[in-house]
């Protein structure tokens, strides 16, 4: 098979204009925020620290991935432009995965930067400099390419002989082993590997870091230093609940709850929210962000010290 045919969201064809421009306006939004979050970081000298190297990592993520699927979802609802080449489509779907699998990454490092800047002070420096963090995001994105590399190996294999029409608005991995007509239990199996060794380890390495975190901010007497150090993980935590809680509802529900229909709205709700509210949540809870912003609005420059 040469191409396929990405339906998107047929079950409203009256609805075709305003869900572009619904997704072009969430499109833009998430181009924004995310924009000004790597912006600010690299004009204010005083967010040059690892905390917010990885902030940026996450926030070109969101930009990447966002532009991954929404341009074509876009073009669809516009100009009814469903075909795509397989080349095309398996190129899209490794480099999702890859996406998905880099977010899992960084949100380990991230918790693991929190850590030791919290229960580590004196350390800090030592154990995250720029070289360490540098190398950690350098490692995040690599293995994630590297690990990856089997489902596009696998799935560009497969032989499909039926429809290739795909129910969803990208080439995500299940739409199209739903039109595959060969065996899928290896596919079915790796990602079953994928998810033990990558994402489980991942999640329990987050929950520990915030076990040790949460039980130093309680030795802490003051209640006014409580509040202070926890504010400083509680936008990481945030995101962290909020990318978990969308990959479980779409990706780990039981078979006979899941449907192709309720997977493209959930996959577009997770595509769609978490590139949009990651900024906002680090903007607001953050009044280092906050203050740099203000510097740039007010058009004040930014000193060193």
């Amino acid at each position: 098979m040469t191409e396929f045919i990405i339906l998107g969201f047929p079950e409203f064809p009256e609805l075709q204009i305003p869900l572009f421009l619904l997704i072009l306006l969430m499109y833009l939004i998430i181009l924004m925020g995310n924009l000004t979050i790597i912006t600010v970081t690299c004009l204010d000298p005083h967010l040059h620290t690892p905390m917010y190297f990885f902030l940026c990592n996450l926030s070109f993520l969101d930009i990447s991935g966002t532009s991954l699927t929404l341009p074509k979802l876009m073009d669809i609802f516009l100009r009814k432009s469903q075909r795509i080449s397989s080349f095309a489509c398996f190129t899209q779907m490794y480099l999702f995965v890859t996406l998905s699998v880099v977010e899992f990454f960084l949100l380990t490092a991230m918790a693991y930067d929190r850590y030791v800047a919290i229960c580590h002070p004196l350390r800090y420096t030592i154990i995250i400099n720029e070289k360490v963090s540098i190398l950690m995001a350098i490692g995040c994105w690599m293995l994630a390419f590297l690990v990856t590399v089997g489902h596009i190996v696998l799935i560009s294999h497969f032989s499909y002989c039926g429809s290739h029409e795909i129910n969803h608005f990208f080439c995500d991995v299940l739409p199209l082993l739903t039109l595959s007509c060969s065996n899928t239990q290896a596919i079915e199996s790796l990602s079953l590997i994928l998810g033990t060794v990558i994402a489980l380890p991942c999640l329990m390495t987050i929950l520990t870091s915030y076990v040790y975190i949460i039980s130093t901010i309680l030795r802490i007497h003051s209640t006014e230093g409580r509040h202070k150090v926890f504010s400083t993980c509680s936008s990481h935590l945030t995101v962290v609940i909020l990318y978990y809680g969308t990959i479980m509802c779409l990706y780990m529900r039981p078979t006979s709850m899941q449907s192709l229909n309720q997977n493209k709205l959930f996959a577009l709700l997770h595509n769609v929210l978490i590139p949009i509210f990651n900024p906002i949540i680090y903007s607001l809870k953050n009044r280092e962000v906050k203050g740099a912003l203000r510097k740039i609005l007010d058009g004040k420059s930014f000193s060193k010290y």
